[in-house]
């Protein structure tokens, strides 16, 4: 038998530079007089802006301004952060959670995560029960009946979440069993929820369509929820046929002119090696979270940018470039990344009439609830609802069969059929971040963060960061896009 020499690598080198320099974080109420800065700088590594966006989103954080910087391998980011109703971020106890969390993303600590006197929000169900992951053609009364068979197969709804797109539909459930308790785990239990639900989406789907049904066990470093609902969609290709394009520029310059008045266009930025990407839409909350998301999944790395709002329109603009050190040459991967980020944009645009509601938990409940909808002619364009305690607490958008706005008429007779409390919230397309109605599963950010008190307080280290932030602080005050 021939043997073969490799040359042996330590695995823990790869994390050598981010354990020397772990990230620094610093929160400052002194220099703006509106909004609270979160800046942090730490050795650069592919994802790392999307993980800090990611921390301050899942806590409802509102991103007015941002200024991002990570050439020669370090990263500088300046955040201008609210809470949702425009105050700065003073509470002691949430600013340490902040602190803590941001570090712990580069250490790999859960320290903080299990802290938390409750859960943030869905994305952090993931780690402790059995996903579901469904993918496939939308219609009217598909929710209902996919929870309709988790129900027959008496396993219970932990939490679930549900986008559609495009034609396109992508839902993550988050299932226990509920007579043993615990994730449904056994090898045939799995593949006999699988074939079933299977079943449900071939019976609707014409020959051709694609369609899937994934069950994965828990656990510890599962995709973010909404993250792994980009993917799913993208993997799905809802972005086809959501925008039409033309180019100019001689082939250097790709543009999209969309609906909803998102406008996406794409330079090549000649004197600085970079490809600049231009968003331009209407503001809303989490947009940062889903543009970043959608450019680190597509393997592009953001080495300069700068977001801004001006009134209810969202300016972003990123200087980046493969992470295989190239720029988008190519006419068809400029248009692919504008349909992309179109579409990630679009996704979590809110359509229809918003229900919040508040119940009892019980087996079976979003069987239910989605069964009074699906009776009175009502269908789901995005959902999410979760667990808080003894309570279910979610929020659906709803529209007719024929995606035309609900009659009052019918609220009235579901919300007399599910039970509980249902709110009805007027919540307009593309709101802006001051003016959305609460976040469901969510209390209010003095309470984020019960059970601190034994999370260790993160010293100030001195880091190459350090010596740039003055000027990093004043471009951030001073706030223009680059390219201006």
């Amino acid at each position: 038998m021939e043997i073969v020499y490799r040359p042996y690598f330590d695995p823990e080198f790869d994390t050598l530079i981010e354990r020397i320099h772990p990230p620094r974080v610093s929160i400052d109420n002194d220099t703006c007089r509106d909004c609270t800065l979160v800046k942090v700088d730490s050795a650069n590594k592919h994802g790392i802006l999307l993980e800090m966006v990611q921390v301050l989103t899942d806590l409802d954080l509102v991103i007015s301004k941002s200024y991002i910087s990570s050439d020669g391998g370090w990263f500088m980011d300046v955040f201008h952060v609210t809470d949702q109703l425009g105050n700065k971020i003073t509470d002691e106890s949430l600013i340490l959670y902040i602190e803590q969390a941001i570090c712990a993303t580069r250490r790999g600590s859960k320290e903080v995560r299990t802290s938390l006197g409750r859960e943030v929000r869905p994305p952090h169900v993931s780690k402790e029960r059995t996903a579901l992951e469904i993918t496939g053609t939308d219609r009217p009364g598909l929710l209902s009946e996919i929870s309709a068979v988790i129900a027959e197969l008496e396993c219970h709804v932990a939490a679930a979440v549900l986008w559609t797109h495009n034609t396109r539909l992508a839902c993550i459930i988050y299932m226990e069993d509920d007579c043993k308790g615990g994730t449904v785990a056994g090898v045939n239990q799995v593949a006999h929820v699988q074939a079933q639900l299977e079943n449900v989406l071939e019976a609707h789907h014409r020959e051709g369509e694609k369609r899937s049904v994934r069950v994965t066990a828990p656990e510890a470093g599962r995709t973010h929820t909404e993250r792994r609902l980009h993917q799913l969609m993208a993997g799905d290709r809802d972005y086809e046929e959501c925008c039409s394009s033309s180019s100019g520029g001689g082939g250097r310059r790709q543009q999209g002119r969309y609906r909803d008045g998102i406008k996406v266009t794409i330079d090549y930025c000649k004197e600085r090696g970079y490809s600049e990407v231009n968003v331009r839409c209407r503001d809303r909350p989490k947009l940062l979270f889903d543009t970043v998301c959608t450019l680190t999944d597509m393997q592009y790395v953001v080495f300069h940018a700068a977001i801004s709002s001006k009134g209810p329109i969202a300016i972003q603009e990123y200087f980046i470039r493969h992470m295989d050190g190239c720029t988008m040459d190519s006419e068809s991967e400029r248009r692919r990344v504008a349909q992309c980020l179109t579409s990630a944009i679009e996704r979590r645009v809110s359509h229809g009439l918003r229900l919040d509601i508040c119940t009892d938990n019980r087996l079976g409940l979003l069987s239910d609830i989605t069964r009074a909808f699906r009776e009175n002619g009502l269908s789901i364009t995005r959902a999410e609802i979760g667990t808080h305690g003894e309570k279910a607490v979610g929020s659906f958008y709803i529209t007719d069969a024929s995606g035309q706005d609900v009659d009052r008429d019918v609220v009235e007779m579901v919300r007399r059929e599910v039970g509980g409390t249902v709110t009805v919230v007027n919540e307009s397309p593309g709101r802006s971040p001051q003016t959305t109605t609460r976040s469901i599963i969510t209390s209010k950010s003095s309470n984020v963060v019960e059970g601190q008190s034994n999370v260790v307080q993160v010293r100030p280290r001195f880091s190459l960061g350090t010596l740039l932030w003055s000027q990093l602080e004043r471009i951030s005050g001073n706030f223009r896009t680059i390219k201006s």
